[in-house]
């Protein structure tokens, strides 16, 4: 493994978040969960910025709720608003929540591979104040990006992949991971996660897939659309789980394409696709935007 450190600054609180909170709540639908958390943060003092729900079966389906408010002193009152919806909402209504100080980051780890478009993406967005995380590290199988990363600021690893056994590689990536991040983005990054691997990191992994899923799953889909004559290319960015490119989908989107495009053409395109939903899928998990519902997903964007 490589290491190329940079001096990151330290972590900064999410400016305009300060003394604000989301609480996400979701399970099954019943009369008056939204009167019991208006209830309890209308007791603590708390002032409702947003709320956003939704119930797939307003008889007997299931409930999804993301409110977003501000109480000044929410650090000290943060104790007992979980007491309460512990009782209110876990106790008598068995869902389940939720609740996050929205001013601390969420820790990020990138992992790319030779294309950069995604990652360098992510990395300008953040530093223009567009993405409200802490990106905690770069982690690569090629070295090609280790200058550009740096540039940013931002810690890179290279650990190299090679031959069919990843168990050492994937054990490095654990190691680095461990503690140090709330969710990983897979930029372009050209491996397969084995069910191990995925099982042990703990924390959610979102990835990018450079088609519209379910068209052209696997490798080389710009080809594969050439070939099969699309008119439209797109991205879609979805959750990591053990079936290959089959996680609940957070986003997706396409742009139009003519006989003229040439597969190149259709992947210059296509990487300006993948950049905005990569990003939008970032942002919406980073504020607690996304529920997931076992393959699906409910996106309060």
């Amino acid at each position: 493994m490589t290491v190329t450190q940079a001096s990151p600054a330290a972590t900064k609180k999410n400016k305009g978040m300060d003394h604000q909170a989301a609480l996400i709540v979701q399970g099954a639908d019943a009369t008056g969960i939204v009167a019991v958390v208006t209830g309890v943060l209308s007791r603590h003092g708390a002032n409702i910025v947003s709320l956003d729900q939704y119930s797939d079966n307003p008889e007997g389906g299931a409930f999804f709720q993301r409110t977003v408010f501000g109480l000044a002193g929410l650090h000290a009152a943060l104790p007992g608003l979980r007491a309460e919806f512990d009782d209110e909402l876990v106790k008598k209504y068995g869902l389940t929540y939720t609740l996050r100080d929205m001013s601390v980051p969420k820790r990020v780890a990138i992992f790319a591979s030779k294309s950069d478009h995604c990652l360098l993406d992510l990395l300008w967005r953040h530093r223009q104040g567009q993405l409200p995380v802490s990106i905690a590290m770069v982690v690569s199988n090629h070295p090609d990006t280790a200058g550009e990363v740096r540039s940013f600021g931002i810690p890179f690893f290279h650990v190299p992949s090679t031959g069919p056994d990843k168990s050492a590689v994937e054990a490095e990536h654990l190691r680095l991971l461990e503690d140090n991040v709330d969710f990983v983005v897979l930029a372009r990054y050209m491996q397969i996660l084995s069910a191990d691997f995925i099982d042990k990191v703990g924390v959610p992994i979102i990835n990018i897939h450079h088609s519209f899923l379910p068209a052209f799953v696997g490798a080389g889909p710009y080809a594969k659309a050439k070939d099969r004559g699309v008119k439209l290319v797109g991205a879609t960015a979805h959750y990591v789980t053990e079936e290959l490119d089959e996680g609940p989908i957070i986003e997706q989107d396409v742009v139009r394409v003519s006989h003229a495009d040439t597969a190149a053409d259709l992947a210059r395109r296509g990487a300006d696709v993948e950049r905005a939903v990569l990003s939008r899928s970032v942002l919406w998990h980073a504020e607690d935007r996304v529920i997931r519902n076992g393959n699906h997903t409910i996106v309060f964007a």
